[in-house]
């Protein structure tokens, strides 16, 4: 018994992939192909397609096959999901961290709407960056005399303080870069409640399970 390597396909013509895809199809009897049923009937892979036309539904289009749109996802979403990945890392994430373990939106998605992984995470950048988000008019009607700022905290900050934080949490140096079961949340220094304002220099990165067990030690003391 020997071991072999999978072959490499990076000299296979375009042309010649975007015929093994639509000869998938027709054994199908279908005007689209999933990456699943691609990967059972095709000669290579879906991650082969991917690499070379950019994604799965790139691919679909060179054929001339149909692409299944999935409803549209607004940019507050998409950030939002980033941001929710982000922390879940704890670190910048990577093309093929976006599975459906970690990220409600298919990297697919962000590719499609901005031509490219790296230009997506460029957008969410800048995003980022445009800084803290003050409360709307119809906000700052609602909220008690004696804040400035409404108590949710919104994306855009949440991301702005864990990165200041380095992803970690401020009283436990935990990480889910290095410990996968950490879950990160971000939390008032001075209580809302008690008059602390919803800003990054009164906000910390906690873990969930710290987190936690300061709210109960919250209510414990506000009883």
């Amino acid at each position: 018994m020997h071991y072999e390597l999978d072959p490499l396909h990076r000299n296979v013509p375009d042309e010649e992939l975007l015929v093994d895809l639509r000869q998938v199809a027709a054994k199908l009897k279908s005007t689209t192909v999933a990456m699943s049923q691609y990967n059972k009937l095709g000669r290579f892979y879906s991650s082969t397609l991917q690499r070379r036309f950019g994604s799965w539904n790139l691919s679909l289009e060179r054929a001339g096959l149909v692409v299944t749109r999935t409803a549209k996802v607004t940019e507050e979403e998409l950030f939002a999901n980033l941001v929710e990945v982000w922390a879940r890392l704890g670190r910048q994430p990577r093309h093929d961290d976006l599975t459906s373990q970690n990220s409600s939106i298919s990297v697919d998605t962000y590719k499609r709407r901005y031509g490219g992984w790296r230009k997506a995470l460029e957008a969410f950048v800048r995003w980022a960056n445009q800084g803290e988000v003050p409360p709307s008019a119809a906000e700052s009607t609602l909220l008690p005399k004696k804040h400035q700022t409404p108590r949710n905290i919104n994306y855009r900050l949440r991301f702005l303080v864990m990165r200041r934080d380095n992803f970690k949490c401020r009283i436990t140096g935990r990480s889910p870069a290095t410990d996968p079961t950490v879950i990160l949340k971000v939390d008032h220094l001075h209580p809302w409640e008690q008059g602390g304002e919803t800003v990054i220099e009164n906000l910390q990165t906690l873990a969930k399970d710290i987190n936690i067990g300061k709210s109960n030690l919250s209510m414990e003391h506000d009883a």
